[in-house]
């Protein structure tokens, strides 16, 4: 794989796990919900109106644009693994900007998708 290709990957990657961590920021601002016909009003003003829900909706248009430029140069079956890597990511932001617990068993698991995405992307 070539350093542009990676480059792309990753940036997808990255954008995709910035995406969900703004989602979840949002999400804490405007608080737990439900769906239902009485509340689809203003829960749905508060989120469309929420700039991290904003913020992770762009994340997400724009990591699809460059997710498109990645795979036409990589094989799929070598990018979509390596979207794994935003498991990584996500546990740690989430572990450092919303106290989200990261325990043992989730450190191994991470270990586990890490030592896979290197297998793939040295195959």
């Amino acid at each position: 794989m070539k350093a542009l290709e990676f480059g792309l990957i990753l940036f997808g990657v990255l954008l995709n796990a910035g995406a969900q961590l703004l989602l979840k920021a949002g999400t804490r601002a405007i608080g737990q919900f439900d769906f239902s016909m009485a509340n689809a009003w203003p829960i749905g003003l508060k989120v469309a109106s929420n700039p991290h829900i904003i913020g992770g909706l762009s994340c997400y248009v724009i990591s699809v644009v460059v997710w498109i430029l990645a795979l036409s140069r990589v094989e799929v079956s070598i990018a979509y693994p390596m979207l794994s890597i935003g498991y990584v990511v996500n546990a740690g932001l989430a572990w450092w900007l919303f106290g989200e617990a990261v325990t043992p068993m989730r450190l191994v698991g991470i270990g586990i998708i890490m030592l896979g995405v290197l297998l793939v992307a040295k195959s």
